[in-house]
């Protein structure tokens, strides 16, 4: 499962960002808005006086001084309502024409020119901390609010009156963030964008839809698009996941009414689901969904780049286990089917400091007889795997990983099962990074390193099985060896478990996975 991963994050995040180098190719905001050129110069039009000669695609800095002109007129408010939201249109329409380049040049005018006034801040403190009765205080202080919003915030807040014009913001930071990695000119701005759009895009104003066989082509295809955890195939694939024995959620703003910006795919099965394969087997027989008594969450995609850092994920889990409740009441196990994204990283570090000290001495000697055997193993060229001379000195874990067809051959796959699990169910249990964006990291609870694990973990769901080799899908096995995870989500637990996580950092764990992981790494 993704979270916006905090995307890919978790976290939670999905789509690929654009190239916004110079000469790049067109972006998301091209392929997505192209629709607002014409609509926006409509807008733009009704304005007098806003419209001169275009800028040049990478905007030099002759072009970035008259635009800047037309930004400052826009924030004056020169004119009426019309006048103001056709200079927001135009100021939008010249972005959109601007080649890579040109964009970051925009972009950091906006950034370096229209920050906040520092000596108009300075005054506004002066003025509070001289004030002396309640009503001298209560002006001051909304004095200094005023003070410390960058006009950039007011020019950016216009763009909601627009036609699409919030999907331009969403996209907009997209591109931005891609832009700001160190660059805190940049990054100022981004961050901006990103708490006006968090307010904007509070859960309270979602609206939460079943999508079906029947929703509208183009919200088909974008789901096929936005899928980040399994690839949808086609129009076959998309259809067995939207049959009777499956249902799928998405999260809308009525400012995007087109646009999913999560979606979650739910199978409705016997017993909580091991195997992602036998899941999605579009050769499987349909099921009763009223005969059901699990409801399994295999994936969760972001579909929105410029929401990242935007939780939604938990908040939709929780609408549709309340949906699904109250339409199938057979229905008692409400867990997911997760993905282990980064498992095989932490593994590849770890057995480059620690080599086969990883594994007991009977594993080790297990495993490397094991690869004996295989044509593609060490023997095949007339090698002993860690003979004198072998060129290969990688540790006897590292290489039998190595060999393509490991988790194909029956001996191999079975003396890897054992090593594997623990090793994986240590990283769950036991792996931490400190947040880094908490307000306070350095007295928050260090976060569990796996993203999809901190993602349900917040969200107060439970470390229920590991299961091995539940992806055998190229990406399953290069994540996570081809371990999946259940998380469950025990309806009278998810407070506690999400207070107990958030709070000290405690991971709530079964009994089968705490035993798994107790011989360490």
């Amino acid at each position: 499962m993704s979270e916006t991963p905090e995307i890919k994050s978790a976290e939670p995040v999905p789509t690929r960002l654009p190239n916004t180098g110079a000469g790049a190719p067109p972006g998301l905001l091209d392929r997505t808005l192209d629709t607002l050129r014409a609509g926006w110069r409509e807008i733009a039009a009704s304005a007098r006086g806003v419209v001169g000669a275009a800028p040049r695609a990478n905007l030099p800095k002759e072009d970035a001084e008259r635009l800047k002109e037309q930004i400052e007129a826009c924030l004056e408010g020169r004119g009426g309502e019309v006048s103001a939201r056709a200079r927001a249109a135009q100021l939008g329409r010249t972005y959109l024409a601007l080649d890579g380049q040109g964009r970051r040049n925009f972009l950091m005018m906006l950034a370096r020119d229209f920050d906040v006034d520092r000596a108009a801040v300075d005054r506004a403190m002066a003025t509070f901390q001289t004030a002396g009765d309640p009503v001298s205080r209560g002006h001051a202080e909304r004095a200094l609010r005023r003070a410390l919003e960058p006009p950039r915030l007011r020019l950016l807040t216009q763009f909601n009156g627009l036609p699409e014009g919030v999907k331009f913001l969403v996209d907009l930071r997209a591109e931005l963030m891609e832009m700001a990695r160190g660059e805190p000119l940049l990054q100022a701005l981004e961050d901006d964008l990103k708490s006006l759009l968090r307010n904007w895009f509070d859960v309270g104003f979602l609206e939460m839809r079943r999508i079906t066989w029947d929703s509208p082509a183009s919200l088909l295809e974008k789901l096929i698009k936005y899928e980040a955890v399994h690839e949808i195939s086609g129009w076959r694939d998309l259809k067995d996941r939207l049959d009777s024995d499956r249902r799928c959620f998405a999260f809308f703003h009525p400012r995007m009414p087109n646009e999913p910006l999560i979606f979650v795919e739910v199978a409705l099965v016997q017993g909580m689901s091991d195997n992602v394969q036998a899941l999605l087997d579009p050769s499987a027989p349909v099921c009763d969904p009223k005969s059901a008594d699990s409801a399994i969450f295999y994936s969760i995609s972001n579909a929105q780049v410029g929401l990242a850092g935007i939780s939604f994920g938990n908040f939709l889990i929780k609408r549709v286990v309340d949906g699904l409740t109250g339409e199938f009441p057979n229905i008692k196990c409400f867990a997911t089917l997760s993905p282990i994204p980064g498992f095989r990283r932490w593994l590849d570090r770890e057995l480059a400091e620690r080599g086969d000290s990883l594994l007991s001495p009977p594993e080790a000697e297990r495993i490397a007889e094991a690869m004996t055997t295989l044509p593609d193993g060490p023997e095949a060229d007339g090698r002993e795997s860690g003979g004198e001379g072998d060129p290969d000195e990688r540790p006897v874990l590292a290489a039998a990983l190595a060999l393509p067809s490991w988790h194909g051959h029956d001996e191999l796959q079975k003396q890897l099962r054992g090593p594997l699990m623990r090793l994986c169910a240590h990283y769950l249990t036991t792996a931490r990074a400190s947040d880094r964006r908490s307000e306070r990291p350095d007295t928050a609870p260090a976060r569990a390193l796996d993203p999809v694990a901190h993602f349900h973990l917040s969200n107060g769901a439970r470390m229920e099985r590991l299961n091995w080799l539940g992806d055998r899908s190229p990406k399953g096995l290069r994540q996570s060896c081809g371990m999946m995870i259940n998380y469950r989500y025990k309806l009278g637990e998810i407070d506690a478990n999400h207070e107990a996580y958030r709070g000290e950092g405690k991971v709530n764990a079964s009994s089968a996975i705490r035993s798994l992981g107790r011989g360490g790494a």
